[in-house]
C-alpha cells in the first residue's frame, strides 16, 4: 500500500469511528427505544467502535515497521470484531419475530458458521495461504482468502433468507430496516471476497447499521406518539365515564342546603369538591405519570364529598406510609369511586373503605378494599370500561398490573402494582 492510500484509509477510519460513536451515544440517550433494542444497538455500536479503533491502530502501526506484531494483533482484532455484528443480526431478527433464539435452527447454523470463521481466522495467523502482513507493505492476501470470508458470505445469505421467510411476521418498517442493512452489506462483502477492500466493508457496515438504526428509531418514535395519543384518549374517556351528572347535581344540592344548616361544613365540601374537579381537569392535560401523593389527594377530595352526603354510612380509613412512587393520573380515584358506587347498601348498612399502600420486593402496591355488596366488572358497562381503561394505562405508562378480587367476608379488593 502507498502512504497516500494508507492516509486516506486512516481518514475514512476516523470518520467511521466518529459516526459509530454518534450511533452509540444516540442508542444510550434516546428514550424512545424499547429496552431490548436499546441494549442491542449499544452492543452493536460498541463493537463497531472498537473495530474502528483496532483498524486505526493497524494503520498507525503501518508506518512503524518495528511494530509488526502490534499491527498483526490489531488486524486480527479488527477482523474478529467486524464479524460479530454480521452474525448477531440474526438475534435481532428472531427478537422482532417473537422467536426464542435458544431453540432456533437459524441461530445455530449462523453460530456454527461464525465459529468456522473464527477457526479459519485463527489458523490464518500461522499461514500465508489466506493472508499475512509484511513490514512496510501492510496485508498481503493469498489464494485462500475467499475461503476465510466464505462463512461471512453464508451468514449474510442466511440472514437475508431468514428475513424473507419471516416477512409476514415483521412490521413493514422493520422489514425495511433489515433490507436496508442486509442487502447492500451482502453485496459489499461479496465484492470484498474477491477484491479485498476493508475500508469498503467498514464504511458499508457503518452506514448500513446507522441507516437501520434510523428506521428502527423512527418506527418506535411513531409507536410512542400513537401510544401517547391513545393514553390521552383513554384519560378523556375515563373522565367522561366518572363525571356522573347526578354526582355533580347531588353535591351542588348538598352544598346549597349546608350553607344554611352548617356553613363551615359547606365550606369544606365546597373546597373538597373544587379540589376534585381541579384534579379531574388537570389529569387530562397530564402526559406522564404523577406522584402518588397527588392521586391520593384527588381520591381524598372525592371521598370527603361523598362522606358529607352519606355521613355515617361511609367510613374511610387510610394507611399509606409508602408514597414515594408514581402512577398514571386517574388511577386511584376511579377505583374508590367504583367502591362507593357498587358498595353502598340500599338498606343503609355502613360501607367501609380501606386505602393502603406498601413497598414490596417487586415495587409499590396500592390496595383498595371495601366490605360492600361486591362488584362484578362485567356487570356494569361504564365501570367495566373504566377499570379496563385503568389497567391499559397502567401497562402502557409504567408497566403496572391491576387485579380485582372478591374480599373474604364480602366486598371487593382492588390491587395495583407499580414496578420499580
Amino acid at each position: 500500500m502507498s502512504d497516500l492510500v494508507v492516509s486516506l484509509e486512516c481518514f475514512m477510519g476516523g470518520a467511521m469511528l466518529a459516526l459509530m460513536a454518534l450511533g452509540l451515544g444516540l442508542a444510550i440517550a434516546l428514550p424512545s427505544l424499547d429496552h431490548w433494542s436499546k441494549r442491542f444497538f449499544i452492543v452493536l455500536f460498541s463493537l463497531l467502535t472498537a473495530c474502528m479503533i483496532a483498524f486505526l491502530v493497524e494503520m498507525v502501526c503501518y508506518w512503524r515497521p518495528e511494530m509488526i506484531l502490534a499491527e498483526r494483533a490489531a488486524a486480527f482484532v479488527a477482523s474478529l470484531l467486524i464479524s460479530v455484528p454480521i452474525a448477531m443480526m440474526v438475534l435481532y431478527l428472531l427478537h422482532c419475530c417473537g422467536e426464542d433464539w435458544r431453540g432456533s435452527t437459524l441461530f445455530r447454523v449462523v453460530l456454527a458458521l461464525w465459529v468456522a470463521y473464527l477457526v479459519l481466522l485463527t489458523v490464518a495467523q500461522f499461514t500465508t495461504y489466506m493472508y499475512h502482513l509484511m513490514p512496510g507493505s501492510g496485508e498481503v492476501y493469498g489464494p485462500g482468502y475467499p475461503l476465510l470470508v466464505a462463512p461471512l458470505d453464508a451468514i449474510m445469505v442466511l440472514n437475508l433468507a431468514g428475513v424473507h421467510r419471516r416477512r409476514e411476521r415483521l412490521a413493514k418498517r422493520y422489514h425495511l430496516a433489515f433490507l436496508v442493512y442486509l442487502l447492500p452489506l451482502t453485496v459489499t462483502i461479496f465484492i470484498h471476497t474477491f477484491a479485498v477492500n476493508f475500508p469498503l466493508v467498514y464504511a458499508g457496515i457503518t452506514l448500513f447499521a446507522l441507516s437501520m438504526f434510523g428506521v428502527v428509531v423512527a418506527d418506535q418514535v411513531e409507536q410512542n406518539l400513537l401510544q401517547q395519543r391513545e393514553i390521552a384518549h383513554q384519560r378523556a374517556s375515563i373522565l367522561v365515564l366518572q363525571m356522573r351528572p347526578h354526582f355533580i347535581y347531588n353535591t351542588m344540592a348538598s352544598i346549597y342546603y349546608l350553607c344554611e344548616q352548617d356553613p363551615k361544613l359547606a365550606q369544606r365540601v365546597t373546597m373538597n369538591f373544587t379540589t376534585y374537579l381541579r384534579k379531574n381537569f388537570t389529569a387530562i392535560a397530564s402526559e406522564d405519570t404523577i406522584a402518588f401523593s397527588e392521586e391520593l389527594e384527588h381520591a381524598r377530595a372525592y371521598l370527603a364529598v361523598e362522606q358529607a352526603q352519606f355521613e355515617d354510612d361511609l367510613l374511610v380509613e387510610y394507611d399509606t406510609p409508602h408514597m414515594r412512587f408514581r402512577v398514571p393520573p386517574l388511577t386511584l380515584q376511579p377505583i374508590v369511586e367504583n367502591a362507593v358506587k357498587h358498595g353502598m347498601d340500599p338498606d343503609g348498612v355502613p360501607l367501609h373503605i380501606w386505602v393502603r399502600t406498601r413497598k414490596t420486593d417487586r415495587g409499590s402496591q396500592i390496595v383498595v378494599e371495601d366490605d360492600g355488596s361486591g362488584f362484578a366488572p362485567a356487570g356494569d358497562g361504564d365501570s367495566h370500561t373504566a377499570l379496563a381503561n385503568i389497567e391499559q394505562r397502567l401497562k402502557m405508562m409504567c408497566g403496572g398490573r391491576f387485579s380485582v378480587e372478591p374480599r373474604a367476608g364480602g366486598g371487593t379488593v382492588v390491587k395495583v402494582t407499580i414496578p420499580e
